[in-house]
């Protein structure tokens, strides 16, 4: 491991997967928040709601993420002039957030609203039987315990998420897919370390999430 007693090259190392962990995190919280609004809208009782909901799942699942991290930013900054941030990085770090919270936000629909139909519909019925508005039977009732019925999912969503952040490289962060490539473009000869040094630190940090989010999920399951 004679690359990584370099300072220049650890950094690059800590550097990227500092990037990967920022964008799982802000595309996490944004695909979290815009997948449990298509999910109300997936079974709301407006048709055109349900609509919405349904063409945004069945578009963005049927799209290629790199298609979609390149329309933000070929399309919206190239194109359109959207800038996020003055500092490319920074720009390139929330062009690929917003990708990646639009698509993984398909996911995290469908997995909400599978949490959502183990739901007795008899708890809903009892809802609107006292005067609960819909709003009121989702919030209350019915999303507190889909939200424990659906950890694992969600937990293997996010692991697909974490994964999926090496695809936002193609728009010039350097994260840790380009922060590889740099370090065997400079250092030929260590081509399997450098490779099993950044595998290795997914697998560290990603297979125990796996258990974390499985235990969770067992911990706070619904009892029926």
């Amino acid at each position: 491991m004679d690359v990584f007693s370099d300072p220049a090259n650890r950094d690059v190392y800590i550097t990227g997967f500092l990037w990967i962990l920022k964008l799982t995190l802000a595309g996490g919280v944004g695909a979290l928040v815009l997948g449990v609004l298509l999910a109300a809208m997936r079974v709301s009782p407006v048709p055109v709601l349900r609509g919405f909901g349904t063409a945004w799942v069945n578009i963005f699942r049927n799209t290629p993420l790199t298609l979609i991290i390149f329309f933000c930013y070929f399309g919206l900054f190239s194109t359109l002039g959207l800038s996020l941030a003055d500092d490319i990085d920074l720009n390139n770090f929330w062009l690929g957030v917003v990708g990646l919270s639009v698509y993984t936000a398909a996911f995290v629909c469908e997995a909400i609203r599978s949490g959502i139909n183990t739901v007795p519909p008899g708890q809903a019925e009892a809802a609107r039987a006292i005067g609960m508005s819909f709003r009121q039977t989702l919030t209350i009732i019915v999303l507190p315990q889909a939200g424990r019925a659906v950890i694992a999912p969600l937990g293997s969503i996010l692991i697909a998420l974490c994964k999926n952040s090496t695809i936002v490289g193609t728009i010039g962060l350097m994260e840790s897919s380009n922060a590889m490539k740099d370090l065997i473009n400079a250092n030929g000869d260590a081509v399997i370390p450098i490779f099993l040094v950044f595998a290795g630190t997914f697998a560290v940090v990603l297979i125990p999430t796996g258990y974390a989010f499985g235990w969770l999920a067992n911990r706070l399951a619904v009892k029926r």
